[in-house]
């Protein structure tokens, strides 16, 4: 395991409490500078931490020497345990951050805890780096390349013909076939993963969805 995977694993077993919690977050504070961490991306999951990192790939990006941790929080509703851990009250590094808009409140309230911020807008979240996703990223990536774009991309990971027959089920006849899509999706253990690489690397970089695009611009070594 590299020094950066070993640094998310010690930040997420810190957040996690416990007994380790203590040698988690020693081994944390060695790591950070160990990697020179310059930002923390808070993320909710593992799909999203797909997703970021294919598209810093196309953007011919490594984030990973560029000192940028992408951590998944495990649920929206720990966002404010990890900005305790890594943000001034912790490691003290920046942070940024990518929620679906019905965790929008969670994050919001969070930041403020956190001193980022005071009553604070969705423009105001942006400016700290936090950005939003309407309703989830699975449907801002589906969004930007179409049905038929989205289609073209589960044809070519071979299971275009197990949608199809998805599509059949009595649940899935009244639903569109973007909901369809996105059901999909999160049907089988790890295709939600598989599937937010596979929509990244199957985009125009020019329709690339706005959180996710002001999110990387965000942490670009310009601007840290």
């Amino acid at each position: 395991m590299d020094e950066m995977k070993r640094f998310r694993a010690a930040v997420v077993a810190w957040a996690a409490g416990g007994p380790e919690a203590g040698a988690a977050a020693a081994t944390a504070g060695e790591l950070a500078a160990a990697v020179g961490l310059r930002a923390v991306v808070l993320v909710e999951g593992a799909s999203d931490v797909a997703a970021i990192e294919a598209l810093a790939l196309r953007r011919s990006r490594d984030l990973d020497a560029e000192g940028v941790a992408v951590v998944p929080l495990g649920g929206a509703t720990s966002i404010g345990r990890f900005l305790g851990l890594v943000g001034p009250q912790g490691l003290d590094v920046p942070v940024a951050g990518l929620c679906d808009a019905g965790e929008e409140g969670y994050f919001r309230r969070s930041l403020e805890r956190a001193g980022l911020g005071a009553d604070l807008s969705r423009d105001g979240m942006e400016s700290l780096g936090f950005y939003v996703c309407v309703a989830d990223l699975e449907q801002e990536l589906i969004r930007a390349l179409g049905v038929a774009g989205v289609e073209q991309v589960v044809e070519a990971q071979g299971d275009l013909r197990s949608f199809r027959t998805f599509q059949k089920q009595p649940a899935q006849r009244g639903r569109t076939v973007e909901q369809q899509l996105k059901r999909f999706m999160g049907t089988l253990s790890g295709r939600k993963i598989h599937y937010a690489q596979a929509l990244v690397d199957g985009l125009d970089l020019a329709r690339v969805p706005r959180p996710l695009d002001r999110l990387l611009a965000h942490v670009h070594p310009a601007r840290l």
